[in-house]
């Protein structure tokens, strides 16, 4: 439980400056997971989403799911 508590926290510390948090990334996750499917290039398109992805659990989830859901 240490480890992942650990984990946790050193990922929110070094959060990557482009990161564009929730908010914006729920905004727009729909648009990510559609250029992801059509194009693989969606975290050159979306670089703050994909950087956002890498840090919440929450959110990478819902990618997850999204993503699932429409392939």
């Amino acid at each position: 439980m240490f480890r992942k508590a650990r984990k946790t926290v050193d990922r929110f510390l070094t959060t990557n400056p482009a990161d564009v948090g929730c908010d914006e990334t729920r905004a727009h996750l729909h648009e990510y997971v559609d250029r992801m499917l059509r194009h693989r290039d969606a975290a050159k398109r979306y670089p703050g989403i994909a950087a956002h992805l890498v840090g919440c659990d929450p959110c990478s989830d819902d990618y997850a799911g999204l993503l699932a859901a429409a392939s």
